[in-house]
């Protein structure tokens, strides 16, 4: 039984519907150990049938058997495998790959074999050795000469210890020497036991071999045998061939990046400058939410809700609250009183530590010697407010207040307002009575304190509220209460707890308010405007990805005959669409590491400036922000290979080896 035979293979290419027949009935048999030369002028159909049997042609018509089995050109996988496993091509124009050394150029058919890494490289530099070459394994292609890249390509052919050698005018651009160094590396292949195809139309060559087939018009005009074949090694290698595997496509992709690493810098720059607005909006808007929630928990207690009486018995919003509670004040004071039940409720809600009463009014007059100054809201000290709030002095105590930096400065003036601290100032309101008559409330207080920010506030002790109140005959009820959480856990939980209480008739008694409800608030709409600016800056992401396209369909075109070399090889179609995609997303990752270094730099230099204005750090990227920027990167590189990687998977093998 012959070791490869050809039955009646028909080939025609067509022009429109015109048929061109190639091959007209092509019968042969062929054994190992064989060095045939296929001799015949150009155009009489050689090559086409070389690609046949190297299974890198499926269109055609008649048989190809393998030790008797049936080759089914119809089955990708199996001619996939069969190219793996049984081929080794060497061309006339080499097809080397340009961005890998010669050491690699050989390991790339090695990589798709089940030896080791180490039995890999060993190998390689076996072989290269076998061929002179062991000297030039870290040179790339152009740096050789034309017969070193010859033998370079006969090296990787040999590489996966393939049973038939193809070899397609082998010699058709070596001079006389080189020539015959060649010739004599085909005929030892031979010798091994290996099948050598050699299609060539140079006589001299042709005599070379064991067997001389003339081609001539499509058809088989002349089989004549020169020497037998050679007889088969006792003990012959096996390499056992596998899929490629996944790492090795990894590694080539990194590999052609590097060798084209500064043509591919721009669409790096491009798409790290994208990631970087991206990260450093978000940064700012984390150190903004810190900031305003640092500000805020330096002036109130996180553990401190500020409960009011529901005058609706309805749910009520944090606005809806603080707004009736303004209208209230003014227009019916009585309304919002709290009394001693109310009171006892709330002191046996679960998770409340302390019940602190409190008073609030709407509209006073301040006055000190002849100035004087109108506020809009006086309340008593309470556990919400803590002492940071005071700048200048200190929290009021009985008989005392304590007032804003900006009416120091009014009843005083802007360079010495600090000197009100300590002198007394007339303090007057109005209120109701028990029959909720209007009562005018005068009294003198001493200055405390001062206070400074956003948050500032004009604060008496809850005693001297009371006191006042009681002098001149005005209800002492509280109007608001403050309330303690255990701890800091349970602030939410509580709040709920007690916007829920209801009285007997099944209303809402209270409404509360949390620090933390407020700062969910405003950190609420300062994550909105970082994350619309985030977006906007992510619009640069979207033309990094039309860059990222772009480049790699030039790069499909750049690369096509090296796909097409690859596919002979034994690569599939997965591991092109792998070898394009792999490629992609490490400019996806060098383009995110590129961005987290500028914006590490841009965040310190912002940090380092405004700290001094500020005492805080206002741009903190986090863990969760850098790994959502390498998440985005290597999505859009992915999403954007796609359709170039695909269209690379799907080139026709003969038609990316025809490619220039």
């Amino acid at each position: 039984m012959a070791f490869l035979e050809l039955h009646n293979i028909k080939k025609a290419y067509y022009l429109d519907k015109q048929a061109f027949p190639v091959l007209k009935g092509i019968d042969l048999q062929f054994e190992q150990g064989e060095f045939v030369s296929i001799l015949g002028e150009s155009g009489g159909g050689k090559s086409t049938l070389m690609n046949i049997i190297g299974g890198v042609d499926r269109n055609f018509s008649g048989e190809v058997l393998i030790k008797g089995t049936p080759l089914d050109h119809k089955q990708e996988k199996q001619l996939d495998d069969y190219r793996r496993s049984m081929v080794g091509y060497i061309y006339q124009s080499y097809n080397l790959i340009s961005h890998l050394t010669v050491l690699d150029n050989v390991l790339v058919a090695l990589d798709m074999t089940a030896l080791s890494r180490e039995e890999r490289r060993k190998r390689a530099l076996k072989l290269l050795d076998q061929v002179s070459l062991s000297d030039q394994a870290h040179k790339h292609p152009n740096h050789l000469s034309g017969g070193q890249k010859q033998r370079v390509a006969i090296a990787r052919a040999l590489a996966s210890d393939p049973q038939i050698i193809i070899a397609d005018e082998p010699t058709g651009a070596l001079d006389s020497q080189n020539t015959q160094e060649v010739l004599t590396l085909l005929d030892q292949i031979a010798k091994d036991g290996k099948l050598v195809i050699a299609v060539t139309h140079s006589q001299e060559v042709a005599d070379h071999g064991t067997r001389v087939v003339h081609l001539a018009d499509g058809k088989i005009d002349g089989d004549e045998r020169l020497r037998p074949a050679y007889d088969l090694p006792k003990d012959p290698t096996v390499v056992k061939s596998q899929q490629l595997p996944a790492m090795a496509s990894y590694r080539m992709s990194f590999k052609h990046l590097m060798y084209n690493f500064w043509r591919n810098s721009l669409i790096m720059l491009g798409t790290a400058i994208g990631i970087f607005a991206v990260l450093l909006f978000s940064g700012l808007g984390n150190g903004i939410n810190g900031y305003i929630q640092n500000q805020i928990n330096s002036l109130t207690n996180p553990r401190s809700i500020t409960v009011f009486k529901n005058p609706t018995g309805k749910h009520l919003t944090q606005d809806q609250i603080q707004s009736s509670l303004m209208q209230n004040l003014s227009a019916d004071p009585q309304s919002m009183m709290i009394d001693s039940g109310a009171l006892r409720r709330l002191g046996k809600v679960d998770g409340v530590a302390s019940v602190q009463k409190g008073n609030i009014i709407s509209g006073y007059r301040l006055s000190y010697k002849k100035l004087q100054q109108s506020g809009t809201t006086l309340t008593t000290w309470n556990k919400s407010v803590t002492s940071s709030s005071i700048k200048h002095g200190h929290r009021p105590g009985s008989n005392e207040i304590v007032l804003t930096k900006q009416q120091a400065s009014q009843l005083t003036d802007a360079k010495n307002y600090r000197k009100i601290i300590g002198k007394p100032v007339n303090i007057s309101f109005k209120w109701v009575n028990s029959k909720g008559d209007p009562v005018a409330i005068n009294g003198t207080v001493k200055v405390a304190g001062l206070s400074e920010g956003a948050s500032a506030q004009t604060t008496v002790s809850y005693g001297t509220m009371q006191r006042m109140l009681r002098d001149s005959g005005a209800v002492t009820s509280p109007n608001f209460v403050a309330v303690s959480a255990s701890s800091l856990s349970d602030v939410q939980k509580v709040d709920n707890r007690i916007n829920n209480l209801k009285n007997a008739k099944g209303e809402r008694m209270f409404g509360a308010i949390t620090v933390g409800s407020i700062l969910k608030t405003v950190n609420t709409y300062v994550h909105l405007a970082s994350t619309i600016l985030a977006a906007i800056a992510g619009i640069s992401l979207l033309v990094s990805a039309l860059m990222i396209i772009v480049t790699m369909y030039m790069s499909v075109s750049e690369r096509t005959k090296e796909i097409g070399i690859l596919r002979a090889l034994g690569e599939r179609k997965k591991d092109i669409r792998r070898l394009f995609t792999s490629e992609s997303i490490f400019i996806g990752l060098f383009s995110a590491v590129l961005a987290l270094v500028i914006v590490i730099v841009v965040t310190v230099i912002l940090n380092h400036t405004l700290y001094g204005m500020i005492k805080y750090n206002i741009v903190q990227i986090t863990a969760g922000n850098v790994i959502f920027a390498f998440a985005v990167a290597v999505v859009i590189s992915f999403i954007a290979a796609l359709l170039p990687a695909r269209r690379a998977a799907r080139l026709n093998p003969i038609d990316a080896l025809a490619a220039d």
